[in-house]
């Protein structure tokens, strides 16, 4: 039986993922929010049950999908919102928009918008890590589309030939863009990939926070350990297109509300009710809390300021910059 202090957490995580998500994509069709948006309505039990079993010091790679593994991760949803809006107080100094969060103070990488990149760049982490005798982790966070590229087995075959300790989780939400996984890959096993590099790899139902934090705990204990690299495949499903401008005529709405009925927000409540971990009154607190913090996102977002035209060749490279460096 899950204890209160856990499922208050988690579900706490979850929420305040989901109407955050909720609220951006409103903000988008007013045209607060411009350019790319994907949004994690649906797999926020994968991000909620991982992230708790980092420690401060581990770093966090993640997707153009990146907005609940940035803020679980502890930027502010303010900054967050902020970029968001294009605004310098965000966290890129809104330079990055939706999928190029960023925040060194809480080591989150990113927000990377090619697919695939994120994987070299947690190996680079992790090599660093072990060359300073340092104990931490690097978790890198996945698509299933990211399989079919190169980088992502030139990552695992180095991660495991030097041992370095980084979490590969992959979110397979069976779905690359538009291209379903049975028609991209012959092999749709991730772990099957995962293993063929001698890497401990394990397939969770992403649908089941606690099943993730299960996972996450285990995986977690291996790579910080000495254990070297260790694949988790979240098995999860996105409730919403690929991105804003997706029109999704690459699946049927009978499929969708089916994966709805797996709700990981609805079904882990339903469980803490059932369990007595959590009441009524506890689960309306979460959310509106959740709530007060997306109220006070918007409006930090609102208020926030554009960057000045004096300051757009701040950290851009031009020939001036270059012949001073030389």
């Amino acid at each position: 039986m899950i204890d209160h202090d856990t499922a208050t957490a988690l579900l706490s995580d979850m929420v305040r993922v989901r109407l955050m998500e909720e609220k951006c994509a409103e903000l988008y069709s007013a045209a607060k929010i411009r350019g790319f948006l994907h949004l994690y309505v649906g797999e926020e039990a994968v991000a909620a049950g991982s992230l708790r079993m980092l420690e401060a010091e581990d770093a966090v790679v993640a997707t153009y999908r990146d907005h609940a593994h940035a803020l679980l991760r502890g930027v502010p949803m303010t900054r967050i919102m902020a970029e968001m809006f294009g605004k310098q107080e965000g966290c890129s100094r809104g330079r990055g928009g939706s999928m190029h969060l960023f925040d060194a103070r809480t080591r989150f990488y990113g927000g990377n918008a090619i697919v695939g990149s994120g994987l070299p760049l947690a190996v680079g982490l992790a090599l660093a890590d072990k060359q300073l005798g340092k104990p931490r982790v690097t978790a890198c966070y996945f698509g299933e589309g990211a399989v079919a590229e190169g980088a992502f087995h030139e990552s695992l075959n180095l991660a495991e030939l030097w041992q370095l300790p980084v979490l590969f989780c992959c979110e397979n939400n069976f779905y690359a863009m538009g291209t379903a996984i049975a028609v991209e890959q012959s092999q749709t096993d991730m772990t099957a990939k995962a293993s063929s590099y001698r890497i401990p790899a394990l397939a969770v139902d992403g649908m089941d926070v606690l099943a993730c934090h299960t996972a996450a705990q285990e995986a977690v204990y291996h790579v910080r350990n000495g254990g070297g690299p260790f694949f988790l495949e979240f098995r999860t499903y996105r409730f919403r297109p690929h991105s804003m401008f997706d029109p999704e005529l690459y699946r049927g709405k009978a499929e969708v509300e089916h994966w709805k009925e797996r709700d990981p927000i609805r079904t882990f409540t339903e469980r803490c009710l059932a369990d007595g971990a959590l009441t009524d009154d506890d689960i309306a607190a979460i959310r509106r809390s959740a709530e007060e913090e997306v109220g006070e996102a918007v409006a930090y977002a609102e208020a926030g300021t554009w960057e000045p035209v004096k300051d757009l060749s701040r950290d851009v490279m031009t020939p001036a910059t270059a012949e001073a460096l030389r």
